[in-house]
């Protein structure tokens, strides 16, 4: 494969060959042990540095889609003087995330979230800390309505509150990013908090902009390069500021559950916060509990990130992905009008919108959201697909080339909702649809991100149809930088159906 050097950041540049020079003085001794006899193949590494030369260190996900069309679907590489394997393709990701569960389960230990979470939390967790704080979340998720009633009624309110503010553009255009960051937000913050923010709140504003700035700048190459040379630390960069925006949201949702715990009522637990401090209090003579401050800090920014991203930015994808495609546009329209006319959309519909709901679930496939999902670790020595992987090796699942397999999307580089749709026009459900993940580790809040992106979705195309701005005669689907993929900054004009 050509070598491809994307080292445009003088810093970066610099440090790449300082750490050079650095091995060819020292003369390191690059001999392997026997515990990587029978490794998977992988590209050769250059000392000290690895496989970085051969990298888009902006787009990683985009060499490792290569590296798999030549070693297959798994293989190795290596990130300075760390050795990482590749999942890839659906069979390998389902057999060893879903058959290998507890071998594949476990976080990997990245620098970087190491810093900001500690191993704490849900999402980057590890150990009985996760299984302790999942189990919790799982249960207050739904002990708040997640999978109910209750929370529908909550996503359809919400919906009326996003509708009415498109509804004021009066058809002009307008950038969508932090109206549906909001909207989506508050879902979970409704859970999380106990009560929403308004769209132009300052403390909701900032918070939002701080994850996005985050997720786009845990991207840039020096953030890699911080990951795999942790002694970098000291430089300025991205990394620098990702860590400074978490103390900014850590110190708001420690203010947030003071302000919680002077108003606590065991009898009357009104927020996911209540339940975890009413648990805190009852743990309190226990010196081992995982109901402690940074745990709290943890879960809530973690279910603020995760509850808003993804779900939101999957919609910012339909919304784009209606205007460049208006036939795709019209069918659902036409759908929803023959199903619900003019009354509200609820997650029960879409067993009668095989259309609409395949529409949805190729806006996933398609967005292809994360791309190499959140990185796991081996939790004990495995030998998987005639290979030995040791413990504590980093492990990528590639989620994307589960999205694009070829033995299960027939046109895996096109838009083409007919992927979950069988010949009669019923929906097709596919077991390569993996945007939430698989296994252990599969996304805690599922089922509430499902019925958030019908009822949106729905509800949208039902009062709007999304249309270029005067002058804009195609539409970019080339997703931006960044940890999640979201679409290029872009305007859109919401014009109210008659």
């Amino acid at each position: 494969m050509p070598v491809e050097m994307y080292f445009t950041d003088p810093i970066v540049a610099l440090l790449l060959c300082v750490l050079t020079v650095v091995f060819l003085i020292n003369v390191i001794n690059g001999r392997k042990s026997d515990k990587y006899s029978n490794f998977p193949p992988g590209p050769r590494p250059l000392p000290l540095i690895g496989n970085l030369h051969i990298f888009n260190l902006r787009r990683p996900y985009l060499t490792l889609f290569e590296l798999y069309r030549e070693y297959g679907p798994i293989f190795s590489v290596q990130m300075g003087r760390k050795k990482c394997v590749v999942l890839a393709g659906y069979k390998t990701v389902k057999d060893a995330l879903v058959n290998h569960a507890d071998e594949f389960g476990e976080r990997e230990k990245i620098h970087i979230f190491q810093k900001t979470d500690e191993g704490l939390g849900i999402i980057l967790s590890h150990g009985e800390n996760w299984k302790v704080m999942r189990r919790f979340t799982i249960t207050a998720l739904r002990d708040f309505g997640m999978g109910k009633s209750t929370i529908e009624d909550k996503i359809i309110e919400e919906c009326d509150c996003l509708i009415q503010r498109f509804e004021s553009y009066k058809g002009q255009q307008f950038d969508n990013i932090m109206i549906m960051n909001a909207s989506v937000a508050n879902i979970i913050v409704a859970i999380v908090f106990g009560h929403r923010f308004n769209y132009n709140d300052p403390i909701f504003l900032r918070l939002m902009s701080l994850i996005n700035e985050s997720l786009r700048l845990l991207a840039a190459p020096i953030v890699l390069l911080y990951n795999a040379f942790p002694f970098i630390g000291f430089l300025p960069g991205a990394h620098r500021r990702v860590m400074e925006n978490v103390k900014e949201m850590d110190a708001f949702i420690t203010e947030s559950f003071v302000e919680h715990l002077e108003k606590l009522n065991a009898n009357d637990q009104r927020s996911l916060i209540d339940t975890f401090l009413v648990r805190q209090k009852e743990e309190k003579s226990n010196p081992d509990t995982y109901f402690h401050d940074k745990n709290l800090k943890c879960v809530v920014r973690n279910l603020f990130t995760a509850g808003m991203e993804t779900t939101s930015t999957s919609l910012r994808w339909g919304m784009l992905l209606m205007m460049k495609y208006p036939d795709i546009q019209r069918k659902v329209q036409e759908e929803i009008e023959r199903v619900l006319g003019s009354a509200q959309a609820r997650y029960e519909h879409r067993m009668r919108m095989p259309y609409t709901n395949a529409v949805i679930h190729e806006i996933q496939r398609f967005a292809n959201i994360l791309p190499m999902s959140i990185p796991h670790e081996t939790a004990t020595d495995v030998t998987f697909k005639g290979y030995f992987i040791p413990k504590g090796t980093a492990i990528t699942v590639l989620l994307s080339s589960v999205l694009q397999d070829e033995a299960h999307f027939e046109k895996p580089n096109e838009f083409y909702p007919q992927h979950f749709l069988d010949s009669e026009g019923k929906f097709l459900k596919k077991e390569a649809f993996m945007p939430f993940s698989a296994g252990r580790r599969i996304c805690a809040g599922e089922t509430l991100a499902r019925m958030e992106l019908f009822i949106f979705f729905t509800s949208l195309l039902q009062k709007f149809t999304f249309r270029l701005p005067p002058g804009v005669t195609d539409v970019d689907v080339t997703p931006a930088e960044g940890f999640t993929l979201m679409p290029n900054p872009h305007m859109i004009c919401a014009v109210a159906r008659s």
